[in-house]
């Protein structure tokens, strides 16, 4: 989830693509106090770039027994003094997100973060389109790092309406989707973890999402247990208003009464991915 401070106080950089409403800390916890969710993890939106002020002073005031952070930093330029500051307030990754700023990713960009990160227990938090999972299979595994993949792995799925049946499309067979057998390759390894999240970034099915439930549930099939991740995406930042609970209850329904799995999607594997002991 993402915290919006004041732009009077927190301007968003230069090349933010977009300006968001405020959102504050006290929204947040509320919002998620709403879904039963006690714990926060706040991510850098892409609006602030490399200042991670906004986020720093929210960890500040959760303390790190309640909250964990993921900053933005320059992988060149950052001390260690940083990150050893933003380890004690409770931030254990760093996004590198180029979904929304554009920019293309390869394995040297990758490695120059894990190696600033690496023995820290710290994540490498990843937002790219599905189809650039492939250019990564080879590198991860060998970055001694926890990598962490947005929104489903953000696949491009094909509207429902351009897909031709009854022949098996893609929303049918996930593995039809370019970047889905190197992104279940990496899950298999152990390393690597999927947030289900910002369903309605990637499906066009917001009521049934029945474009996207074949993806998600052979996701679950591989790794629900222990590299699935369940994050609400708050604010919704550019698809504010949206309203997540029938996709919490879709989640719920995907796990087919299964309670150790609900409880691994929604608190035991984030707890492991973030370091929470």
């Amino acid at each position: 989830m993402h915290v919006i401070g004041p732009p009077s106080k927190y301007p968003v950089c230069p090349t933010a693509k977009y300006t968001p409403p405020t959102h504050l800390l006290s929204s947040a916890l509320a919002f998620e106090a709403s879904l039963g969710i006690p714990n926060l993890v706040l991510v850098q939106p892409s609006i602030y770039g490399t200042d991670n002020s906004c986020l720093l002073d929210s960890l500040r005031i959760l303390g790190p027994k309640r909250g964990r952070g993921v900053v933005v930093f320059d992988p060149e330029r950052v001390t260690k003094g940083e990150i050893e500051e933003w380890h004690r307030l409770g931030v254990r990754g760093v996004r590198v997100n180029l979904k929304s700023i554009g920019g293309e990713m390869d394995g040297k960009l990758v490695r120059k973060y894990a190696d600033v990160i690496r023995g820290r227990g710290w994540v490498v938090q990843i937002y790219v389109d599905m189809e650039t999972v492939a250019c990564l299979e080879k590198v991860i595994p060998e970055l001694g790092v926890k990598v962490c993949f947005d929104h489903f792995g953000s696949p491009n799925i094909p509207p429902l309406s351009s897909q031709p049946r009854p022949n098996k499309t893609p929303y049918d067979d996930p593995y039809a989707l370019p970047g889905f057998l190197p992104l279940i390759s990496l899950l298999r390894q152990g390393s690597t973890y999927i947030k289900i999240s910002g369903a309605y970034r990637v499906s066009t099915d917001l009521q049934a999402y029945s474009d996207l439930e074949p993806l998600a549930l052979e996701l679950i099939r591989v790794a629900g247990t222990n590299r699935l991740v369940f994050a609400t995406d708050w604010p919704f930042t550019r698809f504010e208003g949206v309203d997540i609970r029938p996709f919490v209850d879709k989640v719920i329904g995907w796990c087919n009464g299964d309670e150790e799995l609900v409880e691994r999607l929604f608190r035991g594997n984030a707890e492991e991915l973030w370091d929470v002991r």
